[in-house]
């Protein structure tokens, strides 16, 4: 099979395993890489363009561990997950540098000491009162954005885990 281009495909599956070709040449190919994975072809073919529309779990965290690309599994549980949809996860990789810029931009000290503050007086009492629900929600979603980037430094601990270090 010739390395001619084709139409782009932008589907995760795809561009994940096209990135990790870099690294092990056997993923360049659909069949190379349905072979490592212990699946047909036709299958993979299927899960690239679509034509699957719910992927087996166990053959995402299969696909994210071959082409070291943690974030198919977060997307897969955004994406697919009925029970874990609402969490705020991180699905796609993303430059360390903005993570850190943003994750320390998140943890403003002042901030932080007045949610904490607020927490503590919103909860003490064991019930949290429509007055104090506004000021609740709000803490809910910094936590709910804090969580996101964490989960964005994590995808990028565990590539450099696997000992593939960082991309561009």
């Amino acid at each position: 099979m010739g390395k001619h281009r084709i139409a782009e495909n932008n589907n995760v599956y795809f561009k994940a395993r096209k990135k990790a070709a870099i690294y092990n040449e056997r993923l360049y190919s659909r069949e190379g890489a349905a072979e490592l994975l212990g699946i047909s072809a036709p299958t993979l073919r299927d899960y690239e363009l679509d034509i699957t529309k719910v992927v087996p779990i166990d053959k995402v965290v299969l696909m994210a561990d071959l082409y070291n690309a943690p974030e198919l599994v977060t997307g897969y549980c955004m994406r697919e997950c009925p029970v874990h949809g609402f969490l705020p996860l991180a699905t796609e990789e993303k430059s360390i540098q903005g993570i850190a810029l943003r994750i320390l931009g998140g943890f403003d000290e002042e901030e932080l000491k007045s949610m904490k503050k607020s927490l503590i007086e919103i909860t003490e009492d064991g019930i949290i009162s429509n007055d104090e629900f506004l000021k609740f929600n709000s803490i809910l979603k910094k936590l709910e954005t804090l969580a996101e980037i964490i989960s964005e430094i994590k995808i990028i601990g565990e590539k450099c885990t696997k000992g593939k270090g960082l991309t561009e």
